[in-house]
């Protein structure tokens, strides 16, 4: 039977936190019924390490309490483990060290998955050692990489920067493999997806995160955009879940003038009550702005979003955010886990509280319930939803517009995405459009690559699909069970419900409605992998339901601007 190490007891352990989180025990567990409750604790752990029927880990042990504790806390306090925590710093620093790939697993030889490059990232070492986006990776250090998953990527491709790595590759189109010496360095990892201009006066500017890096790539984009004439932005918001709360407070402010609230943290302790207020010199005060939000925006962006909703400063569109306005601090612990833990909330300057109402240490009741107000929301209007609104929710915006509380920031104007047809669900739920793509980079590649690869903006205005290509997709969809039939075809009843996921039947007439939507899909996968992801976005905007309802919506913005 395996032993482990028993570590100190958790009295000790719990001295140990408080030491290194920097406070006396003695001014923490002040009264009687902490210091019992402490005993109590670590009594119980000292009975289960030293009495139960096999050997225990200790450490397994103190995490699981950790994390006992702080599930009857709120939905968002949590534990993260010392190898969990490098990741978290990486996305949090936006930067690692390594060989700059973008990469995905696909499905190889006899079953074997094999690692594929979707891009080399500009200016980093596998472009420079000619790495091209579509090549095979099948060897890292002369050892096989068939097989391998997305930690074997990590484990073997990352490391410190000035080392080298091998990496042989097979490249579509070519007989013999390719070697290549690979030394890693410093990796950005961008938060701005994309700035680009849609019209001759409109900018669009979508962040994915807010990491250390994201006001500077933000200010970078914007600027851009500003000498290219834009007079009016879109800012998109949607399905990011937030970041570094200063990230977000800074780019409110661009937005708003000198002395204008960003955002109030309260607290029960009064070294984390806190207020943001807007400075003065920024960068686009007067222009007209759209943010667009979904129900997976969260936290620092619906510090945005409120801020520029409650001065009136931008139309809110899309759905009601996540709801998450609760304010965590990292302390770390000895080995490099980290508690996250809840010191604040977070509430916008009209005084809305930005949190989802929840029940302490009712975690999976909190998401069920998001989930279900989410469905519901779906199937009504704005208008709707804001007169179920009770008066204790109804909050008044720097120049008395209503604006609504009780979880997230609802939109001004709601705009739901449009429901998806079957073939639909059934193409993009498998990825086939992104299969698709990368097969047909494997026969065009070359040829391809040396007509576009310098040519990124008019890859987005003038690149088609051809219909040989396209009737070459409804071919590979045919190969794997996708079937377009008549519209009175008998497959298409209600028995056909029952079929097998791995075999789906669609109407002809739904599936020439979606041609546009295939062809742009398959369109932004290719640029994508041809030159960067900012391509997917740029692309991808002329099918973007909400998006172009959101651009039908400017005299509403306009009129904002206006009344400020």
């Amino acid at each position: 039977m395996k032993r482990y190490r028993k570590p100190a007891t958790l009295g000790l352990l719990v001295l140990a936190v408080g030491v290194l989180l920097g406070f006396e025990l003695g001014a923490v567990f002040s009264s009687d019924n902490t210091v019992e409750s402490l005993k109590k604790l670590e009594n119980a752990f000292l009975i289960i390490n030293e009495r139960y029927v096999e050997d225990v880990d200790s450490s397994v042990l103190s995490e699981r309490a950790i994390e006992g504790m702080l599930e009857e806390l709120d939905p968002h306090s949590v534990y993260i483990d010392a190898e969990q925590m490098n990741q978290v710093r990486e996305d949090f620093n936006a930067s690692f060290e390594g060989i700059g790939i973008s990469f995905e697993i696909i499905d190889g030889v006899d079953g074997k998955d094999t690692v594929t490059v979707l891009n080399p990232l500009p200016g980093g070492p596998s472009e420079e050692a000619g790495i091209l986006s579509g090549d095979r990776i099948i060897a890292v250090d002369d050892s096989s990489a068939i097989g391998f998953s997305s930690a074997d990527v990590q484990r073997t491709l990352k490391g410190p920067g000035g080392t080298e790595v091998d990496v042989t590759v097979r490249r579509p189109g070519y007989d013999r493999t390719l070697d290549f010496t690979i030394t890693r360095d410093k990796i950005p990892l961008f938060t701005v997806d994309a700035a680009h201009m849609i019209d001759e006066r409109t900018g669009y500017i979508r962040i994915d995160r807010f990491a250390r890096t994201t006001y500077s790539e933000f200010m970078s984009g914007l600027r851009d955009l500003q000498d290219e004439g834009m007079e009016r932005l879109v800012l998109d918001l949607r399905d990011n879940p937030g970041g570094f709360m200063d990230m977000a407070v800074r780019i409110a402010d661009e937005f708003l003038s000198e002395g204008e609230v960003i955002v109030e943290a309260r607290s029960r302790l009064d070294e984390y009550n806190q207020q943001n207020v807007a400075d003065d010199g920024d960068e686009f005060e007067t222009g007209s702005v759209m943010v667009l939000v979904n129900q997976i925006s969260a936290s620092a962006s619906e510090i945005v979003a409120g801020a520029l909703q409650d001065h009136d400063r931008a139309l809110i569109v899309g759905r009601r955010t996540f709801g998450k306005g609760l304010v965590q601090k990292q302390f770390p612990l000895r080995d490099g886990s980290v508690l996250r833990m809840t010191i604040s909330r977070f509430y916008t300057p009209s005084g809305r509280l930005i949190q989802t109402p929840y029940d302490d240490g009712e975690r999976m009741d909190y998401y069920e319930t998001k989930a279900d107000q989410f469905r519901r929301e779906r199937t009504l209007t704005t208008e709707q939803i804001k007169e179920a609104m009770p008066d204790s929710l109804r909050y008044t915006t720097a120049t008395g517009r209503t604006v609504f509380g009780g979880g997230g920031i609802l939109p001004d104007i709601i705009v739901n995405p449009d429901s998806a047809s079957a073939v639909a669900r059934a193409v993009l739920g498998r990825q086939f459009d992104n299969e698709y793509a990368r097969l047909w980079l494997d026969r065009h590649g070359d040829s391809f690559q040396e007509e576009w690869s310098d040519r990124r903006d008019e890859f987005i205005r003038e690149f088609e699909l051809s219909e040989a290509d396209y009737d070459g997709f409804l071919a590979f969809l045919e190969e794997r069970d996708i079937h377009v039939v008549p519209d009175e075809s008998p497959l298409l009843s209600d028995a056909n419900d029952e079929r097998s996921d791995e075999v789906v039947y669609v109407a002809q007439s739904e599936a020439e409605a979606d041609v546009d939507l295939f062809k742009t899909r398959i369109k932004a996968r290719i640029g994508q992998r041809i030159f960067d992801r900012s391509v997917w976005w740029a692309v991808m905007n002329d099918v973007d339901t909400v998006l172009l309802e959101a651009m039908t919506l400017w005299d509403s913005a306009e009129h904002l601007a206006l009344r400020r």
